[in-house]
């Protein structure tokens, strides 16, 4: 693959970053668990995971900076089957039909994205409304002044 490739050059905040990781460092880097990234792998998310000779698989960089790619990925709401589609096009390589459809998969999923953020936004600015509402009928409150329970049950008392 292209050393351009954004999943390739991804920048993370994973803090491990070695040539190989077990399959614990992998979780411990991504902040996935072992069970998910077997998960991952079996159903085609990940390429097969290289292996050591007692089976044990061997994550490289390339393989935690793609997951991180994953992760950007479902952490927008891009549906599974979609990311699927969008693995199967990266494995065919960097063909002209395999990266149009990958940036148009990414174009219409950035476009719902930016559907959702002004959603999110207008929505915001009612909840700002309403906070700044509410402020102002608190200001009345401490204008006029305030009888406590206490003081009103004891002024009964004395009528």
């Amino acid at each position: 693959m292209n050393a351009l490739d954004f999943e390739r050059t991804l920048t993370t905040t994973l803090d491990i970053m070695t040539s190989s990781l077990t399959i614990q460092q992998a979780a411990t880097a991504t902040g996935l668990t072992a069970h998910t990234l077997r998960y991952y792998e079996r159903i085609g998310l990940i390429d097969p995971i290289p292996r050591q000779d007692n089976k044990h698989r061997l994550y490289r960089d390339e393989d935690i900076l793609w997951i991180g790619f994953l992760l950007k990925l479902r952490s927008t709401g891009l549906p599974i089957r979609k990311m699927l589609r969008y693995a199967e096009l990266r494995r065919t390589g960097n063909q002209q039909e395999s990266v149009s459809e990958r940036k148009a998969l990414l174009e219409q999923h950035t476009l719902s994205l930016e559907a959702t953020l002004a959603d999110l936004k207008s929505n915001l600015s009612v909840m700002y409304k309403k906070i700044a509402m509410y402020a102002d009928i608190e200001k009345t409150f401490t204008a006029r002044p305030v009888i406590n329970t206490f003081e009103k049950e004891h002024r009964h008392e004395h009528n």
